[in-house]
């Protein structure tokens, strides 16, 4: 208790909660800005820990790491962008409920679930330190290995009702995950002779393209707001009344994100989908999920905070980050002259205990603003989608843009943008694709070392069977209930369903196996230990894209074709999306910019020119204010390049 005591005495300091405050104002700003979220507001605040001491300076890092997975709610269920990849069942779930008129409940359960996360993975910090240590050690690289697999498995079974569309859909993200050098031997893979892929593809770009971009264009071409009907906007009761529903979900949920924590490079992104794989397995109901079901949100929000905060520990312990953030972390640390590891728990017991009580106040303290500000922020979703459409879309460019400050970086968001449209509008789950390509690194070095060391031995392992268990049982089960409901409906002889398809479903089929086929071919000029993931993505990638194209050949016989209208009316949205970014490549981000804002405000938006003209020129100015903030340039044009600073 004395530490305990000593380390609140350390942090309650002017300066250092001075620190911690600032810290956390930055990373809830940071969360709510599609594609910056936790790792760019810790990169930010890295130079000015050293304006700090010690204990300050790692206030700093740590308020914004606590907070940033409780503000990225907001984004997610109010524009269905997901503020961090983590966030991705909540923007399913939450944005669903913003346009049923409930944003103010999903905001409210969203930043009270986030707040039981982050109190949990303070506990735990505290008291798993000291032994945590034998249990991690005691984890080989097998059980690492399927610790991952199942992560993937829940992410491509439990989002869509197609379970072999999910299946490619990772498949395809491990392909997008496996892009540049391959760690284990001399290759460069799928780069295609362009340089800029020799470093593999950004998280931030992937998680932009694929969700950010396709609900912006569907915004946008619909008009309007968020939501087509009224906004509490006064009673924050339903959010606690939520949460009170759910508060065992969510205490379960912040368990799943602990245990996901102590792995190392697995973290939020696949805790958070074992969590919502847990809350669709446990509720009575499965049809609301994916419609706005509540139970998808308070147990992902519980899981992904906890996640963040318990990754926290293999960092300490080991020196292993637990996540990108905690590796920005771990790098203050030894900066400041720390040096993580077992010895540091006996040697520094007040800086452990300083740690845990940092994210236990920023916790609180962030939920609580958040929470205050639920009616206020709930109102956006009224507001002409055309005012927020344009600012969106330019803080995702820049979000892309400062992963290499390459023009690639804006191809690869549009091009992932043009994928994840396909994707929305033929009902093809995209958050396995953003996982398996989360995964695929911390898969290949584990898959890689689990061969080198044991061979195929591993197999039979009891840790690998047990974990194994976690992906077979549910899957028996589910080919078992399948089974049953077949002979029952034979039984019972209703009505024949008449299933259709669409042009989109048809594009996406008619391109995934010569996509997989391709990627076979390259596959095997690679050296034996390049190609080992890649093939456990093709191999079975290849399978399903052709079972799902023969499905779809034989709907697009059996039944018209029917298209959508909401995606005929974004067509043209779409079109202006990527002219912007053909713009970019060759006039630069200002011009492009100018453009852009001139036919979305005044086009879309329904501004008058002079109001149009003012608002276009803050947005142009902030815009470039936040790129000085970067400190780097706008992208500039292959022919022209203008630049206001």
């Amino acid at each position: 208790m004395e530490h305990v005591t000593a380390a609140l005495y350390e942090l309650f300091g002017p300066t250092r909660l001075l620190a911690l405050f600032a810290g956390m104002i930055a990373g809830m700003v940071f969360g709510m800005l599609p594609g910056l979220g936790g790792i760019a507001a810790v990169s930010i605040l890295l130079p000015f820990v050293f304006l700090f001491d010690d204990y300050a300076g790692l206030a700093l890092l740590l308020g914004a790491i606590s907070v940033v997975y409780t503000s990225d709610t907001i984004t997610s269920v109010l524009v269905g962008a997901p503020g961090s990849p983590a966030s991705a069942p909540t923007s399913i779930e939450g944005h669903a409920m913003a346009k049923e008129g409930k944003a103010a409940t999903a905001l409210g359960l969203g930043f009270l679930a986030s707040m039981v996360g982050g109190l949990v993975g303070a506990v735990t910090l505290a008291f798993a330190i000291p032994i945590a240590g034998p249990i991690v050690l005691a984890l080989g690289t097998p059980e690492l290995f399927m610790f991952a697999l199942v992560g993937l498995y829940f992410a491509s079974s439990m989002v869509g009702k197609d379970i072999l569309v999910g299946l490619m859909a990772a498949c395809f993200g491990l392909l997008l995950g496996v892009i540049g050098a391959a760690p284990a031997a001399a290759n460069y893979r799928f780069t295609f002779g362009a340089p800029y892929l020799m470093d593999g593809l950004s998280l931030t770009i992937v998680a932009l393209g694929l969700f950010a971009v396709a609900e912006v264009i569907g915004m946008l071409a619909s008009g309007g707001g968020i939501s087509a009907g009224r906004q509490v906007i006064s009673n924050w009761t339903s959010g606690f009344a939520a949460f009170w529903r759910n508060r065992w979900l969510i205490l379960r949920g912040a368990l799943i994100g602990t245990v996901g924590g102590f792995v190392p490079a697995v973290g939020a992104n696949a805790s958070t989908w074992v969590a919502y794989g847990h809350a669709m397995s446990s509720s009575k109901d499965k049809s609301r999920f994916g419609k706005g079901e509540e139970r998808g949100i308070a147990a992902a929000e519980g899981a992904n905070n906890a996640t963040v905060i318990s990754d926290l520990v293999p960092t300490l312990l080991f020196s292993v980050p637990g996540g990108p953030a905690a590796a920005i972390f771990l790098g203050a640390l030894f900066s400041f002259g720390f040096y993580p590891g077992p010895r540091m728990v006996a040697e520094q017991p007040t800086l452990m205990y300083l740690i845990v009580w940092s994210v236990a106040i920023a916790s609180i303290a962030g939920a609580g603003i958040c929470f205050a500000v639920t009616p206020f922020v709930a109102k956006l979703t009224k507001v002409r989608f055309g005012l927020i459409a344009a600012p969106l879309l330019l803080i995702m460019v820049a979000g892309a843009y400062q992963a290499t400050q390459s023009l690639g970086d804006i191809a690869v968001l549009f091009v992932l943008g043009l994928v994840g449209w396909f994707m929305k509008h033929a009902d093809w789950p995209r958050a396995p694709v953003l996982v398996g390509f989360v995964l695929a690194g911390p898969m290949e070095q584990y898959f890689w070392l689990t061969n080198q060391l044991h061979g195929w031995s591993w197999l039979y392992r009891p840790g690998v069977l047990i974990i194994a268990s976690f992906i077979i049982l549910p899957l028996l089960y589910k080919l078992w209930t399948s089974y049953r409901a077949r002979r029952e409906a034979l039984v019972e002889q209703p009505a024949p369903k008449r299933e259709e398809t669409s042009i989109a479903r048809l594009v996406l089929a008619v391109l995934a196996l010569p996509v997989f086929a391709y990627a076979a071919y390259e596959a095997m000029g690679y050296r034996p230990n390049a190609r080992m993931l890649p093939l456990v993505a093709i191999v079975p990638g290849v399978l399903l894209a052709a079972l799902v194209l023969l499905r779809e050949a034989r709907l697009m016989v059996t039944s018209p074709l029917r298209v959508r209208l909401e995606a005929r009316e974004e067509i043209p949205v779409l079109l202006l999306v990527l002219g912007y970014g053909a713009v970019i490549a060759l006039l630069g981000m200002n011009i492009a910019t100018v453009l852009f804002l001139a036919i979305v405000l005044l086009g879309y938006a329904g501004m008058r020119y002079w109001t149009g003209a003012l608002y276009g020129a803050l947005l142009l100015l902030a815009i470039n204010g936040m790129f000085m903030l970067m400190r780097i340039q706008p992208p500039g044009g292959y022919l022209l390049d203008w630049q206001i600073f």
